[in-house]
């Protein structure tokens, strides 16, 4: 049950989602333990690449730091679950940071190439900071599914935020500084961050040492829906790569990060509008309309890119595919949290940010095969098939019995 009840509102807003007890303060404490997630990996690339002069080696090591997370992530999600996130995050959090200063010494001691991966993976136990946030709202909110819609929109629209911000402020640290300045920086936001946040413990949700639940994997529906995950992963991570490939090859490599931003903009924008709305209907036919809109918005790149051959056209595109990938988000989330087993919440959260990173390296890799055989335009496919692939995995699912 959640800690008390909620005042209703026939329109929640933003203003009124912070007026319960102890949420600014869980919040405050989330947002800047969840910006590190988008500094970390720039960071990583930038050092390393500096240092050791390969740009082959940096991304080397950040993938398999990519891949242990995605292995490690449910494990330590299920701790949480079992023991509470007072008790589980604070040292997951303190063995990542670790990683993170030997990374640090590695590089600038001019250690082996192997202790930079070891390092590296030890990253891997960083908390999923976004799926705690969101198993505290739904434990507040568990009896107000409006206001619980607002609060995933924020959630998603602070997702949005931080991996907008977050390379920016690394790549500045970095070249301002020193190129170890990124990662110690989000090194330090990411323990000090996790220590507000887990000091609020009136907002916790209650610890499950005997789940309820069986295994999120084997719910109803829950499969379909981190299938759906995986191919909208591979959305982001096709058209990251083509988009910088089609920047870099036409000339205009400097702003290639502030192009991606754009998407990263529209994403946050619709994600903070959805919230002010009440989308009536079941979610499964809210998803497949989500899907619908992204599939068709996903192709607006390829068009700039085919048919304008235009920087700005597709700077443009990219603003306005971004605003279909925060309501499909935001309403698979709210699919999870209904559908996750009682008691393995952040074990649930923890598999689709799996299945996510596993699609966006897949999509990453396979954007990086089509543009270097044939051009980044061609990559511009990758994305809007990816979309489809998500649409029909959603309406496969409805069909199923």
């Amino acid at each position: 049950m959640p800690h008390q009840p909620v005042t209703r509102h026939h329109h929640p807003t933003y203003r009124h989602l912070f007026t319960l007890p102890g949420t600014r303060a869980f919040t405050a404490g989330n947002l800047i333990a969840r910006l590190p997630a988008g500094m970390l990996s720039v960071s990583a690339v930038v050092m390393i690449a500096g240092s050791r002069g390969s740009y082959a080696l940096a991304g080397a090591v950040t993938a398999t730091g990519l891949a242990a997370t995605a292995l490690a992530g449910p494990w330590t999600a299920r701790l949480t679950d079992r023991h509470g996130q007072s008790r589980t995050a604070v040292p997951a959090t303190a063995v990542a940071v670790l990683g993170s200063l030997a990374l640090v010494l590695c590089v600038h001691y001019d250690a082996p190439d192997w202790t930079l991966f070891a390092a590296y993976a030890a990253t891997a136990t960083t908390p999923n900071t976004g799926g705690m946030s969101r198993a505290r709202w739904a434990h507040l909110l568990a009896d107000d599914p409006d206001f619980l819609h607002t609060a995933n929109s924020f959630e998603q629209a602070a997702d949005e935020l931080c991996f907008m911000l977050g390379p920016a402020l690394a790549t500045l640290l970095c070249g301002t500084f020193f190129p170890e300045a990124g990662t110690l920086t989000g090194a330090v936001l990411l323990l000090t961050g996790m220590l507000i946040f887990t000091a609020q413990r009136s907002t916790e949700p209650p610890p499950r040492p005997i789940p309820k639940g069986g295994s999120p994997w084997r719910a109803p529906g829950i499969p379909a829906l981190l299938a759906g995950f995986l191919a909208t992963g591979a959305v982001f991570g096709s058209m990251e790569v083509a988009t910088l490939a089609y920047t870099n090859t036409t000339g205009h490599q400097a702003v290639g990060g502030a192009v991606l931003a754009l998407q990263a903009a529209g994403s946050c924008t619709a994600g903070l509008l959805y919230g002010r709305l009440k989308p009536r209907g079941p979610s499964e036919r809210l998803m497949r309309c989500c899907l619908l809109a992204m599939s068709i918005a996903m192709c607006l790149p390829l068009l700039a890119a085919s048919a304008f051959g235009s920087l700005p056209a597709l700077a443009v595109a990219l603003l306005l595919a971004g605003t279909a990938t925060a309501p499909t988000m935001v309403t698979a989330m709210t699919l999870v949290q209904h559908r996750t087993p009682e008691g393995r919440l952040n074990e649930g959260m923890s598999l689709t940010v799996t299945a996510l990173l596993t699609g966006i390296a897949c999509g990453s890799a396979t954007a990086g095969w089509t543009t270097d055989h044939t051009s980044p335009t061609t990559a511009f496919w990758l994305p809007v098939a990816a979309a489809a692939s998500a649409l029909l995995v959603a309406v496969q699912a409805r069909t199923t019995p």
